[in-house]
């Protein structure tokens, strides 16, 4: 089985201070994008162990208990488990080939948990559906559930809670610029603490939606807010620096996804946003890709 996993940005982002419990509240844009991790997903015979056997191209990435991948597949198999009165299910072996960059602010991780977890349900025929299969995800991280219901919703809680909506009907296109910058997202949250900031209020005051959705990339640009941006910037003044200059070349706004590091801006045509992913090129620090927004997953679990 082969599947693949998108990236995502949030196109809007706003974050509050932490609760007693400390996390923090936000209410974010989020879509898919079509820059894709690949998972291939094979059951293997049952004496083999351990139960999940997961390879990656990429050395740095951990094929232990702290993979989501893993993480994920065991939650399945205790939830198929349970279903099935202890009944076994068979060993999984995946390779994961990486195509998102980690400590980017693109969920690649959170993706792949995902997507690997729909791929474990279908494999063992377990029938749990996306909306169990979310519930069991956010046990294990926020942003993860976006990905059972995407390409477009609107994340509130930790991350955890998800309300599809349409996709932008014309701001369809966004490039993406890939500074070599690790941004680790506790440390964002760290600063964003220190600097005090975060205002309840922003979370109050949601936008309107169904009318930005309709917006063109040039109307609705100036209007996206990213409040982990200062706290990044803070951290990694280059990352700002980088931003600037991105902004100065194109001549229009240039956001940051997630906590960091990748940068985007939107446009409504791929013309356009080819031209600028070929103009930024020229600064080797951009690292540029026009990519769509929402694209279709044609894989496997079709």
């Amino acid at each position: 089985m082969r599947l693949l996993a998108p990236a995502k940005i949030n196109l809007h982002l706003r974050v509050g201070p932490p609760t007693p419990g400390r996390f923090h509240p936000l209410v974010s844009w989020m879509c898919t994008v079509a820059l894709f991790d690949i998972l291939q997903m094979q059951l293997e015979p049952a004496a083999l162990s351990p139960l999940i056997q997961l390879s990656c191209d990429d050395p740095l990435i951990p094929s232990d208990d702290t993979n989501l991948v893993v993480r994920g597949g065991k939650l399945v198999a205790e939830a198929i488990a349970a279903a099935r009165e202890g009944a076994a299910v068979q060993p999984i072996r995946i390779h994961l080939t990486k195509r998102i960059a980690t400590g980017a602010g693109l969920g690649g991780g959170s993706s792949d948990g995902a997507r690997a977890m729909l791929g474990f349900d279908a494999l063992w025929k377990g029938k749990l559906g996306k909306n169990t299969l979310a519930d069991l995800s956010a046990r294990i991280g926020s942003d993860i559930p976006f990905f059972f219901f995407g390409p477009s919703s609107i994340c509130t809680g930790r991350g955890e809670v998800v309300r599809p909506i349409a996709l932008p009907s014309r701001a369809r296109w966004a490039v993406l610029i890939f500074p070599r910058i690790v941004m680790p997202t506790p440390a964002v949250y760290r600063k964003f603490d220190e600097l005090g900031l975060g205002d309840p209020q922003n979370l109050l005051d949601e936008p309107d939606w169904t009318r930005w959705i309709d917006l063109s990339a040039n109307e609705l640009l100036p209007r996206l807010v990213n409040d982990l941006e200062p706290a990044a910037f803070a951290i990694r003044p280059e990352l700002g620096e980088i931003r600037e200059n991105a902004q100065r070349l194109l001549g229009r706004p240039v956001r940051m996804s997630g906590s960091g590091s990748t940068l985007f801006t939107l446009f409504d045509e791929r013309e356009a946003a080819e031209k600028a992913a070929a103009d930024l090129a020229l600064e080797a620090a951009l690292q540029p890709m026009a990519v769509q927004i929402g694209p279709s997953l044609i894989d496997d679990l079709i």
